[in-house]
């Protein structure tokens, strides 16, 4: 599981030209899904995303984590991430898992994310969607399981 974070002042995702979800302050997460990913590795990252001390406080040096921050989360799944461009000019997405595995780690992970009783929001598995945001800082991470 790869895991792109970007720390936002705000996102949103339009599918079909609509608005689907928008988010104030918090993360913009792009998520993609590998072979042989489980459900303890989606909890994993969902755990640590969670509790990454990445917001300040009003305490000089004492940064908080999103929970306490009160921020939102937008999850995107993005299997491109996975892409290896070693050989050739196309990419290869060999490192993706199929489809309907991947679409159900993807939703246990959003879910894992829901337990905290955050702002939740999120694309939608496997459509064309336009995502716009404003990186806050810019911070960014990488995260994998």
């Amino acid at each position: 599981m790869t895991i792109v974070l970007q720390r936002v002042k705000n996102a949103s995702v339009h599918i079909d030209k609509q608005l689907h979800a928008k988010i104030n302050q918090g993360y913009l997460l792009y998520v993609g899904i590998e072979k042989d990913d489980t459900l303890e590795a989606a909890k994993k990252l969902s755990h640590k995303i969670l509790t990454l001390k990445l917001f300040d406080s009003k305490e000089p040096k004492q940064p908080i984590n999103i929970k306490d921050s009160l921020g939102q989360i937008l999850v995107i799944s993005q299997f491109t991430l996975l892409a290896t461009t070693k050989k050739g000019h196309r990419p290869s997405y060999s490192r993706a898992e199929k489809p309907d595995k991947a679409k159900v780690l993807y939703h246990y992970f959003i879910t894992e994310l829901k337990n905290a009783d955050l702002d939740i929001q999120s694309g939608v598995f496997g459509a064309d969607m336009q995502v716009s945001s404003l990186n806050d800082g810019p911070y960014t991470l990488i995260l994998k399981a």
